[in-house]
């Protein structure tokens, strides 16, 4: 059997990605076969289009954002059964393919789609939210009453790390531009900085965690707003080799995260979604054919949420 996927032959601009036709996969041992019914977009799948990254060189489909319903499941899964419908993060980076009609992915990548969400909104949450989680939760261990500095607060990850942080009870401060600070405020902001406007470094200090989102330099000028004791996790691991030494140099800790598929920290995600505390700001959604055009929003730099892809049934 035949399915729709997008793919690319080549390296470069949004323009590289074509729709072809591809064989359906079927699942083996401890994996599901997935129906996808949206797709979500992540600057991670720009770079690679462009770049390569960790995949190389092309053939390839890009996506690791999946919401859709289990057609059948290899042998060993226990957790779902076909009709079951589930979202997640397909395991980054190799497991890219989520631009397709359906997608093989390990049964632990995936959780139970909230009833509270559409696939759409679900398709928004996995990468990004995860991404969250796991750097403050599982590697800053942030809890209530903690400061936590959060850059780029109004982009994929950034919304998804203000909405945890305030479930955990921290005092959160995001820097974004002017035009989005009462969208951040909504989400439960408390405190916000225009980037375009103010040095962040010279009016934030003692924070215990700092979520980096941006790289470069902000991270190094980043450090100095932490307390004693305090934690930068970046999620721009690349050219941070010498990221820990300018951390402990400073009496600090600094991490730099790439983000797993994580079944505990989905289901985690899940929870916060049905009670209310989490939910995906959606910008904007294309059709699955429309890839390379949603690919062209995105790398813009200036979405406020995510972009998903709905792929018709």
């Amino acid at each position: 059997m035949k399915m729709r996927a997008i793919s690319q032959t080549e390296l470069g601009g949004p323009e590289v990605l074509t729709e072809v036709e591809l064989p359906r996969p079927e699942p083996g041992p401890s994996q599901l076969l997935v129906q996808v019914h949206a797709a979500g977009l992540n600057p991670t799948d720009y770079r690679h289009r462009e770049v390569g990254m960790f995949l190389g060189e092309p053939p390839f489909v890009l996506g690791w954002d999946v919401s859709g319903v289990v057609q059948a499941v290899g042998i060993g899964v226990t957790l779902f059964k076909p009709g079951d419908e589930v979202f997640g993060m397909l395991p980054y980076p190799y497991g890219a393919g989520a631009l397709a009609e359906y997608v093989t992915g390990p049964g632990r990548a995936f959780a139970r789609k909230p009833e509270e969400i559409d696939h759409v909104q679900a398709a928004a949450i996995p990468l990004a939210a995860l991404t969250a989680w796991q750097a403050l939760v599982d590697t800053a261990e942030l809890s209530a009453g903690q400061r936590v500095l959060i850059h780029a607060a109004a982009g994929g990850v950034g919304h998804f790390a203000v909405q945890i942080a305030k479930a955990l009870g921290a005092y959160v401060i995001g820097t974004a531009s002017a035009a989005k600070h009462e969208f951040l405020r909504g989400i439960g902001a408390d405190e916000l900085v225009d980037y375009r406007a103010v040095d962040f470094a010279e009016v934030v200090k003692d924070v215990d965690v700092v979520l980096d989102a941006m790289g470069d330099e902000y991270t190094t000028r980043s450090l100095p707003t932490l307390r004693k004791g305090g934690i930068l996790v970046s999620i721009k691991p690349r050219g941070q080799e010498h990221l820990a030494h300018q951390a402990k140099a400073l009496g600090v800790r600094a991490e730099a995260l790439l983000v797993e598929h994580d079944h505990t920290g989905m289901r985690a995600i899940a929870d916060l979604v049905t009670a209310g505390k989490l939910r995906p700001t959606i910008a904007e959604t294309f059709p699955l054919a429309e890839a390379a055009k949603a690919h062209a929003l995105g790398e813009t730099g200036h979405v406020t949420g995510k972009l998903v892809l709905i792929i018709p049934q």
